[in-house]
């Protein structure tokens, strides 16, 4: 059986039999049934009521006259992602801030969690950014046929009907592309600094690592930035007047 987190195994004691029985129901080889929910599971979770308790708080707290701290932060955030939606996508991109904010802040404290002790970045494990960079990809496929309609398909085929056999399955691959260069981007980076960071904790215990820590958290912070900033040019590719 693998290592379990802590807070890994609460969940696979509390909810191990039923999570089993769901896997089983829907033809899933499950090669633990004692412990079916992995590390990178828990951390999502963990991640995910994080950020639904912190987005209550601020809700709550919301104020025009006298915005707090933890207002100020978010409002930033979302100012910087609609700023930079309005110069790459146009001045119809509001309606796309909620999707990349959310998108934001769930893969930054992915990737900052593992800074914790008893922690890991879940966004370390393949299936996570996977599973990020799959959101994103049907997201702004979405939104391309919801803009454009049935004609959405013409971006496909190329200005020049004539080489459309050519360029569908090219635009296809390049298309799916997208997808492995967002998830290995995200998943290499921050499964090389929490290697990085845990050699140099377990050789040099005090002292060093710190700064470690310090690259691990500017890499964090990098990597969603990338992220965020894709997603929103294969938005604009994907709902621009031209196509």
């Amino acid at each position: 059986m693998p290592e379990q987190l802590w807070f890994t195994e609460i969940l696979n004691r509390l909810f191990a039999g039923p999570v089993t029985a769901l896997l089983l129901a829907l033809h899933v080889k499950v090669k633990y049934p004692i412990a079916p929910i992995p590390n990178s599971f828990a951390m999502e979770i963990l991640v995910f009521s994080f950020l639904l308790i912190l987005f209550l708080l601020v809700r709550s707290r919301l104020s025009v006259d006298r915005p707090g701290s933890l207002q100020h932060v978010f409002e930033g955030v979302e100012g910087f992602i609609q700023g930079q939606s309005d110069e790459i996508i146009g001045h119809h991109s509001e309606g796309y801030t909620p999707f990349l904010a959310t998108l934001c802040f769930f893969i930054l404290f992915c990737n900052l969690i593992g800074v914790i002790p008893g922690f890991e970045s879940p966004t370390a494990v393949p299936i996570v950014p996977l599973g990020c960079a799959l959101c994103a990809f049907f997201y702004y496929q979405a939104q391309g046929f919801k803009h454009a309609g049935i004609s959405y398909l013409k971006h496909f085929a190329g200005p020049m009907p004539a080489l459309a056999p050519l360029m569908i399955p090219i635009e296809l691959i390049s298309h799916l592309a997208r997808v492995l260069s967002l998830t290995i981007r995200l998943f290499a980076n921050m499964f090389a600094g929490d290697m990085v960071t845990w050699v140099f904790f377990s050789i040099v215990p005090i002292g060093v690592p710190i700064v470690f820590l310090g690259l691990h958290i500017g890499v964090s912070l990098l990597q969603t930035y990338i992220f965020v900033l894709l997603t929103t040019v294969y938005l604009q590719g994907a709902v621009s007047e031209e196509h």
